[in-house]
């Protein structure tokens, strides 16, 4: 079969033949139907996260915004059959930790992200396996299509986790997205459908238009302004109630918490690049006497799929309407050289495999 495999960091990825995967006993054979390219694909063809021991390795298949066919079962698995419709997480869950008995395999102690290690190859492919299939394949709604999935991947959900659960999001509040990409659009999008009034903060106009078109109240252009967050704490008559870095540079997360008011909470859901490594100095004290909160999110918690469908099927939330590009699997390797200076819009994804 054919698979996009990352050769050397920074080269393009080799469009080549791979082996087929046949399913361990917990496994299926998902054949993809559609994949989302992501920032995170981004940062592993470029060899980041070696500060943090995840660096990605040569050979890897990536790919971990998924939805597909299940293709092919393991001889231990009993809830799902050739021909069911499903996505997956990027972080696959071992289903037995604390955590994932919990309720938040996001957080899983063994956990295993998908097209990023070299234990589970990526969705850039005609096909991919998923280990502990029976606790980490999601069944699809009849109504939701496999591109609209794959734009409810990774970015999607993580701004969904990341507002609604990590920042509490209440409606009236203001929420502050700085950097509109896939995930920054999606946080627009999210805040608007649950009540609140966002505000988008980019370099680029397009992408502010874009903002404006998925529920931005108001948009702060930063290449135009001496300071994005006082531009923001005018909008929002003292400070923003949320914001979220949702690019992770220093410039971005820094004029994320400038941009909050007292008791304000900063989610941090972009990673760092090499220009970081990980290390942002941060405005402590001022932190500390205005009460400010700073949050990670990563992804989000398996048992937060119903009520996504829940409302992608009131109409509250639409994530199709934040696909950009449909691309062939030829097209992701200069898709992601375009990430090099923030060139997409929405969120590309793949639909031809």
């Amino acid at each position: 079969m054919r698979a996009a495999v990352l050769e050397d960091h920074g080269e393009p990825l080799a469009i080549r033949e791979v082996d087929y995967p046949e399913p361990g006993p917990d496994q299926v054979v998902v054949e993809t139907e559609a994949c989302g390219v992501c920032r995170s694909d981004w940062h592993a063809w470029q060899g980041d996260w070696s500060w943090i021991g995840a660096a990605v390795r040569e050979g890897q298949i990536l790919g971990h915004e998924p939805a597909g066919v299940v293709a092919e079962v393991g001889e231990n698995v009993e809830t799902l059959r050739a021909g069911d419709r499903v996505t997956v997480p990027f972080h696959l869950g071992d289903g037995t930790c604390p955590h994932c008995r919990e309720g938040r395999a996001n957080n899983c102690d063994a956990v295993v992200p998908l097209g990023l290690t070299g234990s589970a190859p990526g969705a850039f492919a005609e096909a991919f396996p998923v280990r502990k299939a029976e606790f980490n394949c999601v069944k699809l709604p009849d109504d939701v299509g496999f591109a609209e999935m794959a734009g409810l991947g990774c970015r999607f959900m993580t701004a969904y986790h990341g507002l609604a659960d990590r920042a509490d999001l209440r409606p009236g509040d203001w929420v502050a997205v700085h950097g509109c990409g896939g995930v920054g659009l999606s946080a627009i999008h999210v805040a608007d459908a649950l009540g609140a009034h966002p505000i988008a903060v980019d370099v680029r106009e397009e992408k502010l238009e874009r903002a404006r078109a998925l529920g931005a109240v108001e948009t702060v252009d930063a290449s135009a302004v001496e300071n994005p967050a006082n531009e923001v704490k005018a909008i929002a008559d003292g400070g923003a109630d949320v914001a979220i870095d949702a690019l992770g540079i220093a410039e971005t997360c820094r004029n994320s918490i400038a941009s909050l008011g007292t008791c304000g909470r900063h989610v941090q859901i972009g990673l760092t690049t090499g220009e970081e490594e990980g290390e942002i100095e941060l405005p402590v004290d001022v932190m500390t006497m205005q009460e400010i909160d700073f949050r990670g999110s990563f992804g989000m918690p398996l048992s937060r799929y119903g009520e996504l469908f829940d409302l992608i099927e009131q109409g509250t939330l639409e994530p199709d309407a934040i696909v950009g590009d449909r691309l062939s699997l030829e097209d992701v390797p200069e898709t992601l050289a375009v990430m090099d200076d923030y060139g997409t819009v929405g969120i590309p994804v793949v639909t031809d495999f």
